[in-house]
């Protein structure tokens, strides 16, 4: 599969998660407190390259990836430098192009070892949502659509297993996929 090829199947992927997450916000009536973000400010935060090479694309094809990878490069930080804390819909600054664990977090569940689903969310929305989180949580039990975390990385390893396998600190792993972009594409100038 070529590196475009990849970028568009990860970019459907994403897209499929969307749609999914809406559907489960919308019969668990579940939502982030508008331009909370507070989950974005946790410094270990962790992505594959895979799952940045649409962003890494996008910033190729405006005539930003080298810009971003000197920034990248040269402003370490443990924070994600996607973050925009002053953004008026949020805190990403390229919320199509935030990565899985952005998308999953908040609006997914996983399998645990009784084999159930439990939703993956924040603490503000289990405490602020307790009883709407509760009925959501209860609710799963009717096998209604959620978004299960694991299927979505396994979708992801599908595409491209080695770079999906390894999992960086965010900034690198945004770094990593400019340079894989950039790589790509000064052979086919």
């Amino acid at each position: 599969m070529e590196l475009e090829e990849k970028v568009q199947a990860v970019e459907a992927l994403m897209d499929d998660l969307d749609a999914e997450i809406l559907k489960f916000q919308g019969w668990s009536g579940l939502g982030c407190k508008a331009g909370c973000g507070k989950c974005c400010l946790k410094p270990d935060i962790e992505a594959t390259v895979l799952e940045f090479l649409p962003f890494a694309l996008h910033l190729y094809r405006t005539n930003q990836a080298e810009i971003w990878l000197e920034r990248l490069s040269n402003e370490p930080s443990s924070l994600c430098m996607i973050l925009d804390p002053l953004g008026l819909a949020g805190m990403c600054s390229s919320y199509r192009y935030r990565g899985l664990a952005c998308r999953l977090f908040g609006f997914s569940a996983r399998i645990n070892k009784h084999n159930r689903k439990e939703i993956v969310t924040c603490q503000l929305i289990k405490t602020d949502q307790a009883g709407v989180f509760q009925n959501a949580q209860t609710r799963l039990e009717e096998n209604l659509s959620v978004p299960v975390t694991s299927h979505f990385y396994m979708q992801l390893h599908a595409i491209d297993f080695n770079m999906a396998r390894e999992f960086f600190p965010i900034n690198q792993a945004i770094k990593r996929a400019i340079e894989v972009i950039l790589h790509y594409y000064a052979y086919r100038a």
